[in-house]
């Protein structure tokens, strides 16, 4: 998802995804803490998110220490991004029962992230896969920033066609980028009721079950081939309301279950 342009400390306050999500989330979770200053508040989350948010490592520091938050829901050898979201979730625990309400902020905000990235149907796409047939590389983690920018060939032509495929209009990169900047406007005068981002989620996850709970959410969000139409038509009036409907109201809910989660699992007082 768009989390604004990353050079400023004020990027994603007007178009940012990311920080919409949180601050929706953030609404519903505070209502149920019976204490809230054993939690972080939302301007300490939002701080984290942006230009101090993982999406600025890609142009802070490319390739190093760079979280990789793609996800292929239905590939179960797959667990990189399960376990970004475990170490987040069980280092937001032991920050909240220590009462370390700077690091609770930075683990819920990084965690409420990549559970983000793992569910916008972008993600589900085989990015790094198609990066390497364009570099001619098995992986892409040690990508420099110019590797990321100029895709090269043995010849001109093979150097434009790549360019191409990555930076044209339905580009690897441009179509990723289109998709996520139409989320980031759709969202932005959303506003939900607890029960509409709760749907059908169950009632509550824990580090046990986390992973499993959040492959399950992944698949069905996947099922929906909303990216596939989106590639193949671009936007209509009917994936717009799909998003609407469909997409975000489970977003938001799965970030209010892990931060209800944790904040039960520390042993903060929730109201039922």
């Amino acid at each position: 998802m768009y989390s604004g342009t990353t050079f400023t400390k004020a990027s994603g306050i007007i178009l940012g995804a990311h920080q919409k999500i949180d601050r929706l989330a953030y609404r519903h979770v505070s209502v149920l803490l019976q204490d809230k200053t054993t939690f972080p508040t939302l301007k300490q989350i939002l701080h984290f998110e942006g230009y101090n948010g993982p999406d600025a490592i890609k142009r802070k520091s490319p390739s190093k220490d760079e979280p990789w938050h793609f996800f292929m829901p239905f590939d179960e050898d797959d667990t990189e991004l399960l376990s970004i979201i475990s170490s987040h979730y069980n280092r937001l625990v032991v920050s909240l029962r220590q009462q370390d309400l700077i690091r609770s902020a930075f683990e819920a905000a990084w965690l409420a992230h990549a559970i983000v990235d793992g569910l916008t149907p972008a993600h589900h796409y085989p990015y790094a896969e198609k990066l390497a047939e364009l570099k001619g590389k098995r992986h892409v983690s040690t990508r420099t920033l110019k590797d990321k920018l100029l895709f090269p060939g043995a010849t001109l032509t093979k150097s434009l066609v790549n360019n191409w495929k990555f930076w044209g209009p339905k580009g690897l990169f441009m179509t990723h980028a289109s998709f996520e900047m139409g989320v980031a406007t759709l969202i932005r005068p959303i506003q939900l009721t607890a029960n509409q981002c709760i749907g059908e989620l169950p009632p509550d996850v824990s580090s046990l079950n986390l992973s499993k709970w959040f492959r399950s959410i992944a698949q069905q969000i996947d099922n929906y081939k909303m990216y596939d139409e989106f590639y193949e038509h671009g936007w209509s009036r009917s994936l717009a309301k799909q998003i609407r409907r469909d997409l975000i109201p489970v977003i938001v809910g799965s970030v209010i279950l892990v931060w209800r989660g944790a904040a039960s699992e520390a042993g903060l007082g929730l109201l039922t």
